[in-house]
């Protein structure tokens, strides 16, 4: 299970057209938007990631005013753990249990996650928060990511697992971003 001491999450990638490109933009929005929130709430680190700015453009407004304190780290390499500045602000987070969220799930999602999986890392896939161009790709990067040893997720599952109970201020926050 999740633990709000041992996980991170790392959104990727979630900028300029391309995202408006995506399945089901309108729920992976959401989606993303409730997550981020939920996290905070948790205080667990947050990692945002944009390939390629100056091509692709910066990370959609509607994620980058929920995390305008976090400075995306730029890559070139579509797996996250190809970029040198990643993985140092991966390493110094010393978290073990990532929850993965963005785009696109056929490709950097994917190759973050094996790379991830394959450093020892436990990657909880957020399948409600990560799209693909077209619903087939999004399909087969989910299901290829869980058969190669990520756990599979959803926004609600894993603020829950996280919260533990049903009390307290942070629940009560959480209840509202979800609702």
């Amino acid at each position: 299970m999740l633990t709000q001491e041992n996980t991170a999450l790392i959104v990727v990638d979630v900028q300029g057209k391309l995202a408006h490109l995506m399945y089901e933009k309108e729920r992976l929005f959401e989606n993303l938007g409730k997550l981020i929130r939920g996290i905070r709430v948790l205080r667990i680190p947050i990692i945002v990631t944009e390939q390629l700015p100056e091509k692709l453009g910066a990370t959609i407004p509607e994620i980058a005013e929920l995390v305008s304190d976090i400075e995306p780290i730029r890559k070139s390499t579509f797996s996250c753990c190809g970029s040198e500045s990643f993985m140092n602000v991966l390493r110094s987070l010393k978290r073990r249990q990532i929850l993965l969220a963005g785009i696109e799930a056929h490709v950097c999602v994917y190759q973050t996650a094996m790379d991830l999986l394959n450093v020892g890392h436990v990657v909880h896939l957020v399948a409600d928060a990560v799209s693909s161009r077209t619903a087939m790709n999004r399909q087969i990067g989910v299901e290829r990511i869980i058969r190669e040893g990520a756990k599979l997720t959803s926004t609600e599952m894993a603020l829950f697992e996280l919260l533990r109970v049903a009390e307290g201020d942070a629940f009560k926050q959480i209840l509202q971003i979800v609702k």
